[in-house]
């Protein structure tokens, strides 16, 4: 009987775009991928096996490199490289198996950072060559116009949503410091992955966060900065104009006081003249800055 987890040699070489000969070659020649024996003789390959000697050959274009790069990675933690391929294929199915893969050996906070966020950078419109693959089941990323392919669209939809999930399981506030995030990306940015990664390590830091559109009329963002009462002011994203940041930083402040105002991700076009902070372009960086920034003096003393 065929486990579910193994497959037949006419199938695994499919899977792999090479000849049912050339599979047997390679196991006599390197002994892997290596087949278990049915009672009736017939090869059986483990399809975990198969699918991370496809995954590394796609990245090698060697056979020798890819099985030796197969066999250190095993079945190892997931990495972004072979996220980047689940989602090109537009499996959510296998995405979520890779990231409960990183999280079983990383912090929420790597997995995003690493894995995640990294796999959907590898398909974001621009990303170098080095980066995109044309060989099967990973289509270009990007077109003259700098439209975004629709892996990288279904990525991007698919990391958002990984995202909130995982908001909405984040412990409650164990801090009084508030973090107020304006949010200035827009659908489908790169950024706003950043950005909602960023609230994500905050609130998992125990912070008060609240994450608002930048386009909100300055006059109506009152309530909210006074039912936060936040600490910190966050720009992030690139999208909105200097006067608008302008307006609502001069309305925090009118309600809040002399709040710290940080840019995240080049929010503030670096002119030179602004007295805006900035804290990274990755966001744990970020939170650890903020973390930091919030905590009193006192605290840190005890801490050391």
């Amino acid at each position: 009987m065929l486990h579910m987890s193994a497959i037949r040699t006419n199938a695994a070489a499919a899977l792999l775009g090479v000849s049912p000969n050339t599979l047997r070659s390679w196991e006599h020649r390197f002994g892997y991928p290596t087949p278990r024996r049915t009672e009736g003789g017939h090869r059986q390959f483990d399809l975990a096996e198969v699918e991370t000697l496809k995954q590394a050959f796609n990245e090698t274009h060697d056979i020798s490199s890819a099985i030796s790069l197969a066999r250190e990675r095993g079945e190892g933690p997931s990495t972004p490289v072979r996220l980047r391929f689940a989602l090109g294929a537009y499996s959510a199915e296998k995405a979520d198996r890779l990231m409960e893969e990183s999280l079983a050996v990383r912090s929420v906070e790597r997995s995003v950072e690493s894995v995640l966020l990294g796999a959907v950078e590898m398909l974001a419109p621009g990303a170098s060559s080095a980066e995109r693959s044309s060989d099967e089941g990973l289509a270009q990323t990007d077109d003259p116009g700098g439209m975004p392919s629709p892996e990288y669209c279904f990525a991007w939809r698919y990391a958002t949503g990984w995202l909130a999930a995982a908001q909405r399981v984040a412990p409650p506030a164990t801090r009084e410091e508030g973090v107020l995030i304006f949010d200035a990306s827009r659908p489908f940015d790169i950024d706003a992955l950043h950005v909602q990664a960023l609230e994500l390590f905050l609130r998992r830091a125990g912070l008060r966060v609240l994450c608002l559109p930048i386009e909100l009329e300055s006059t109506r963002i009152g309530s909210a900065i006074r039912a936060l009462s936040p600490s910190a002011v966050v720009l992030g994203g690139r999208n909105a104009s200097l006067d608008a940041i302008g307006r609502l930083i001069y309305a925090t402040r009118q309600s809040a006081g002399d709040v710290q105002v940080l840019d995240f991700r080049g929010a503030v076009p670096d002119t030179g003249a602004s007295t805006v902070a900035r804290i990274g372009p990755d966001a744990m960086g970020a939170a650890q800055a903020l973390r930091e920034a919030l905590t009193p003096p006192s605290r840190l003393a005890r801490v050391s």
